[in-house]
C-alpha cells in the first residue's frame, strides 16, 4: 500500500517545537484523517512537523505524492489555518478596518485573489457551494468571518492539492454551508486522489468521510484509530465543568456604584447599512431590554457582526443611525468610551487584531480599558481582578505566557475572559467558542450561565451551533441576507 506521509521516531531539532514523545505515524493512500485533541494539546505542532515546517533531528519526513507529477511539499500539501486572516492584507489590518470604507481602495478584490482553474466542473461546484459569484467584486476586507473561510477554501481547492490540511474548517460557517462542505469534500475524496487531514477541536464535527482519527493530547501523538474505534471510546460532553466554588464566586461579585440601570439597553430604529451596491441591514428595528438574553443568528454575510459593530460604535456609520444605548441616544453628548465601560465584547475581528506578542495578563487587563493591547500600566487592583477571572477560566498558569505562542483555541479563551473582566452590564459574544475543545466549550457556557444569573445582566450571543447557546437564552433575532 502507498504511504503518503510517514514519520519514524520524529523529534524536531528545536526544543520549543517538540512533542513530549517521538512521533511515529503513517498515513496511507485513501485514508482521510482527523487530528483531534484538547486546546494546547499539540495538534498544530504535529501538523507543522508533518508539513516540514520544523526539521527533524535525525530522520526526515517521507512523502509519496504520486500520482502527482510534482514532488514539492509546497505544491502537494496545502494547509489552511483559518485564523481569520485577510491573506496579503494581514500586515496592515487593524481593528475596525472592515467597517471603514475609506480604506477599501487599499485592499484587493476577491476575484483578483482566486487562481485560474482548468477544471471548470470543480470551479463551478466550488463557486455554487460558497456563493462566490456574489463575492467576486467585493473588497476582501468586507468579507464576514464565514465568507472569508469560504474564500480561503475555494482558493485552496482550486489549486488541486494532493493533501489538504484544514484547521477547524467548519467553525464560522452556517449550518447549511457546513453540510454542503462535508458533502463536497466527501465527493472529492471519492472521485479524485485528494487526501484530507482535518484538525478538529470540536470532535462532534467529525464528517462521515473521515476514515481514521489521530488523537493528540499532552503533546503526545497517539496511535491512529479507525473512525469507528475512536467514536466508540470518545467520552461524552460533561454536563458541567465549572466548579461550584467558582460559580458561587461569580454570583457573589460586588456590583459597581456606576451602573446605568437603564430599562432599554439597546434600541435601533429603522437602521440601514450599505456598502457600495450591497445593503447589509435594511430598516432594522430592534430593542433589547435590561436583563434579556438574546441569540443573534443568520447565514454568513447576513450582517450579524455589522449589527454588533454598530452597537459597540466600532462602525463609523453608527453615528448616522438612530441608535440608543442604555437609554442614551447616540450622539447626545455621552462619550462612546463611557458607554464602552459597560460593555464586554469578543469577536473574530477582535481576535484578528491582536497581533502583538503581549503576556496574557496584559491581554486580559486591556479589557478594563477597551484597548486592543495594553496601552497603560495595570494597577495592582486591576491585576487582582484579572487574576480572579483567569482563575475562574482556569488559565492562571498562562499569565506570563506570550499571547501569540498560544494555540488559536487558547487565544480565544483568553479573549473571552477579557470580555468578563470589567463585569459588564452588556455582554456581547460573537462566536466566542470558536476553536474551543469540548471541555472549554462547556466551561465557557457554565461561566456565561452563572454570570447571567446576576441582577440586570444583558447578553447578546452569536453562534452557528444551536448547542453552543447557554440555557439562559430567552430571545432570538435571525437576520436574512438582503
Amino acid at each position: 500500500m502507498q504511504t503518503i506521509i510517514s514519520i519514524e521516531n520524529g523529534v524536531t531539532r528545536h526544543p520549543l517545537y517538540r512533542l513530549a514523545e517521538p512521533i511515529n505515524l503513517r498515513i496511507e493512500a485513501g485514508e482521510q484523517v482527523a487530528i483531534v485533541g484538547p486546546n494546547g494539546g499539540g495538534k498544530s505542532l504535529l501538523v507543522d512537523t508533518l508539513t516540514g515546517r520544523y526539521p527533524l533531528l535525525m530522520n526526515e519526513v517521507h512523502y509519496d505524492f504520486s500520482p502527482s507529477s510534482s514532488r514539492l511539499v509546497s505544491e502537494n500539501i496545502k494547509y489552511i489555518t483559518f485564523r481569520d486572516s485577510y491573506g496579503d492584507t494581514d500586515g496592515t489590518y487593524y481593528y475596525q478596518q472592515r467597517w471603514n470604507s475609506q480604506d477599501l481602495e487599499e485592499t484587493p478584490i476577491v476575484g483578483h485573489l482566486l487562481p485560474p482553474c482548468k477544471d471548470e466542473v470543480l470551479k463551478r461546484s466550488l463557486y455554487d457551494l460558497f456563493g462566490m459569484d456574489a463575492l467576486l467584486n467585493k473588497h476582501i476586507i468586507l468579507l464576514s468571518s464565514g465568507e472569508l473561510r469560504k474564500f480561503q477554501l475555494t482558493k485552496t481547492l482550486l489549486s488541486h492539492p494532493r493533501v489538504l490540511i484544514m484547521d477547524n474548517p467548519f467553525i464560522g460557517l452556517d449550518a447549511k454551508t457546513r453540510s454542503q462542505l462535508q458533502e463536497l469534500l466527501g465527493r472529492l475524496v471519492e472521485q479524485t486522489a485528494l487526501q484530507v487531514i482535518l484538525v478538529l477541536s470540536k470532535t462532534d464535527d467529525l464528517p462521515d468521510f473521515i476514515t481514521h482519527v489521530i488523537p493528540v493530547e499532552n503533546r503526545v501523538c497517539g496511535q491512529k484509530l479507525t473512525r469507528k474505534a475512536y467514536l466508540a471510546q470518545m467520552p461524552p460532553e460533561p454536563a458541567h465543568v465549572l466548579e461550584e466554588e467558582k460559580r458561587q464566586r461569580i454570583l457573589a461579585l460586588p456590583y459597581s456604584d456606576h451602573l446605568y440601570h437603564a430599562r432599554q439597553v439597546v434600541e435601533l430604529r429603522h437602521v440601514s447599512i450599505r456598502y457600495g451596491e450591497r445593503t447589509i441591514l435594511k430598516e432594522l428595528d430592534w430593542t433589547v431590554l435590561c436583563g434579556e438574553k438574546w441569540a443573534l443568528g443568520g447565514e454568513n454575510g447576513s450582517g450579524k457582526s455589522t449589527l454588533l459593530s454598530l452597537v459597540c460604535a466600532d462602525n463609523p456609520q453608527s453615528y448616522a443611525c438612530d441608535i440608543s444605548l442604555f437609554d442614551r441616544k447616540r450622539g447626545s453628548g455621552e462619550s462612546i468610551w463611557e458607554i464602552k465601560k459597560h460593555i464586554g465584547y469578543v469577536s473574530p475581528e477582535m481576535h484578528r487584531a491582536y497581533q502583538k506578542n503581549l503576556p496574557v495578563m496584559d491581554i486580559i487587563a486591556s479589557g478594563l480599558h477597551d484597548s486592543i493591547g495594553l496601552y497603560r500600566k495595570a494597577h495592582e487592583e486591576d491585576k487582582a481582578r484579572c487574576e480572579e477571572w483567569m482563575d475562574i477560566f482556569g488559565i492562571s498558569d498562562w499569565k506570563d505566557r506570550n499571547f501569540l505562542q498560544l494555540s488559536s483555541g487558547e487565544q480565544r479563551l483568553v479573549l473571552v475572559a477579557r470580555a468578563f473582566v470589567k463585569d459588564p452590564e452588556l455582554l456581547i459574544l460573537d462566536e466566542p467558542l470558536h476553536g474551543l475543545d469540548m471541555r472549554n466549550r462547556r466551561l465557557v457556557k457554565d461561566i456565561i450561565e452563572a454570570f447571567c444569573e446576576r441582577r440586570d445582566k444583558t447578553l447578546i450571543m452569536v453562534t452557528h451551533y444551536k448547542e453552543e447557546l447557554p440555557s439562559v437564552i430567552d430571545h432570538e433575532l435571525y437576520l436574512n441576507r438582503n
